[in-house]
């Protein structure tokens, strides 16, 4: 049965240990010690190189790519630790793999976004901690509680250190399915909004782009989003608000920097005077733009982390 006196302990995959160990430093700790090795075959291994019986143990790692790999590592560990007699085994998820396929759009489709819920629950997952899942009924699909953090407040910072007005500033949907997000910034922010609305006008799918609502002539236009996988979207709003909506700047800001496909060289050549993503997702060197910026939701997790482990309302970082 757990408590909380049983000893914290946050231990990683491979996915993204830097992040890891920026949590643990902010929660005046170092990494759990584990063994990690892939056989000849390809299979995972894990060894536990410490005591976990009767700890609350936290298990950081990002479903990325290679998300079926990453997958399967973290599998394993809750395996491990379930079997090693931890107390209370949470994971905690700075990006979760296969939250796209959350429905069934057409029919004999899987929806693996609940398949993986039931994968990490079957393993030992007693708790998940998680940020800015691409819908926020995901967490409807475990059936153990979920922590859903948001990025806003690291993001909100690195706004308003640009000494932007309301009146100097335009925030952007870059489609009708990120209203939901956008809105939450434009209160924050106080700031007018706009909609880029697109239409197919020809069987060849040409499409003609639109700006609903906020002038941005000669403003700056922020563009919000959960995540940035190719680029399409967002480059596409960036280009209208600079020559439809005539902005003087345009800045692109992501919880998640997927960055696959054709990503890098879109976002190389995008009319953006920066693309602000967050350390969820690790940025390989090939990867490294001079216009990309990544902050750390490091403090986030470590919060989110302490108050878990000592039965205090997390909500309040729910902003």
């Amino acid at each position: 049965m757990y408590s909380n006196t049983s000893p914290l302990k946050v231990f990683s995959g491979r996915a993204n240990v830097p992040l890891a160990e920026k949590i643990a430093q902010h929660l005046g700790d170092t990494l759990g010690k584990l063994t990690l090795m892939n056989f000849p075959d390809g299979e995972f291994w894990a060894r536990i190189d410490e005591d976990v019986r009767g700890r609350d143990v936290f298990i950081v790692q990002s479903t990325c790519h290679p998300v079926n790999e990453n997958t399967m590592e973290l599998l394993i560990l809750l395996d491990s630790f379930k079997r090693a007699s931890a107390a209370r085994i949470t994971v905690v998820l700075p990006y979760y793999g296969y939250a796209r396929q959350d429905r069934k759009a057409e029919g004999r489709v899987p929806i693996t976004a609940k398949l993986v819920a039931n994968l990490l629950t079957s393993a030992g997952a007693q708790r998940v901690l998680t940020l800015d899942l691409h819908a926020a009924q995901i967490q409807g699909f475990f059936d153990i509680p979920v922590d859903h953090l948001y990025a806003s407040p690291v993001i909100l910072d690195y706004v308003r250190k640009l000494h932007l007005g309301p009146e100097d500033i335009v925030v952007l949907s870059p489609d009708e399915g990120s209203v939901k997000r956008a809105l939450r910034y434009q209160k924050k922010l106080n700031a007018p909004m706009a909609i880029v609305d697109k239409r197919r006008v020809s069987a060849d799918k040409v499409e003609s782009a639109n700006l609903i609502g906020a002038s941005m002539e000669g403003k700056v236009a922020l563009i919000f989003d959960d995540m940035i996988s190719t680029g399409g979207t967002v480059v596409s709003a960036a280009k209208i608000a600079k020559t439809v909506g005539k902005a003087r700047a345009v800045y692109i800001f992501a919880t998640h920097g997927v960055l696959c496909g054709d990503a890098i060289s879109r976002l190389r050549d995008a009319p953006v005077e920066k693309i602000v993503i967050t350390d969820t997702i690790p940025l390989t060197p090939e990867k490294q733009l001079p216009n990309i910026d990544v902050l750390t939701v490091a403090e986030l997790f470590a919060n989110g982390i302490k108050r878990i482990h000592f039965n205090q309302s997390v909500s309040e970082l729910f902003v």
